[in-house]
């Protein structure tokens, strides 16, 4: 039975991916990579970056917790650490006056880019992936588990809907509605990185308070 629970671990687990991921800024840095191709090869390079770019993204969600117990990682200590990273990209991307398009864009396209870089880094990236990581840390049962699959789904399916409508989406938006979104993303970024940390941080101070009790 999906809770309430659920359908709130679904929208944060949605939103913290959405803004990592940034499919809208992924549109033109696609286009980039993949100009003088055929209509056809576009969309089966979309495919391809799109379901490498989900296998990445389920490969951590399915062992994320594996990894913690081998590396005697806690959650409080990756939900601070997490939401440093992001709080840090956020920024960035706030401060920056040329914003992070043009370092994602800078990775040389291979012969076919779908997998590597268009998959991974551009959509499956670090961010991306220690946004999953957290996320796991955060699920407690097997509910919030399928919230995540179903959030890393829904993103993986509009980011191929963006990639696909690539073309159109760069020559409507322009240079200033990239610019735009992106310092909304970069926003966005920032403020889920604050909340992740504050998480970790209220962890720990609950875990002192209750070891302090005689």
């Amino acid at each position: 039975m999906f809770s309430s629970s659920d359908a709130k671990f679904v929208v944060l687990a949605f939103s913290s991916l959405f803004s990592v991921i940034n499919p809208i800024e992924a549109a033109p840095i696609f286009v980039s990579m993949t100009a003088g191709r055929s209509p056809k090869e576009r969309r089966r390079m979309a495919f391809r970056a799109s379901l490498a770019a989900a296998l990445i993204l389920a490969l951590f969600a399915a062992t994320g917790g594996a990894i913690f117990s081998v590396f005697g990682i806690t959650l409080p200590a990756f939900q601070i650490a997490g939401g440093i990273l992001f709080t840090i990209m956020g920024l960035s991307t706030l401060q920056s006056e040329d914003d992070h398009r043009s370092e994602r864009a800078d990775v040389v396209a291979t012969r076919d880019p779908s997998i590597v870089p268009i998959g991974m880094p551009l959509i499956a990236g670090p961010g991306a992936i220690s946004t999953v990581m957290v996320l796991v840390g955060q699920a407690r049962d097997g509910g919030h588990r399928t919230a995540l699959a179903i959030a890393i789904a829904a993103n993986i399916f509009l980011t191929l809907v963006m990639l696909l409508a690539a073309p159109w989406i760069v020559s409507r938006i322009g240079e200033t509605g990239q610019r735009i979104i992106s310092k909304i993303m970069g926003l966005i970024t920032a403020v889920i990185g604050v909340q992740f940390v504050l998480n970790g941080v209220e962890s720990v101070a609950l875990s002192i308070l209750r070891a302090s009790r005689p």
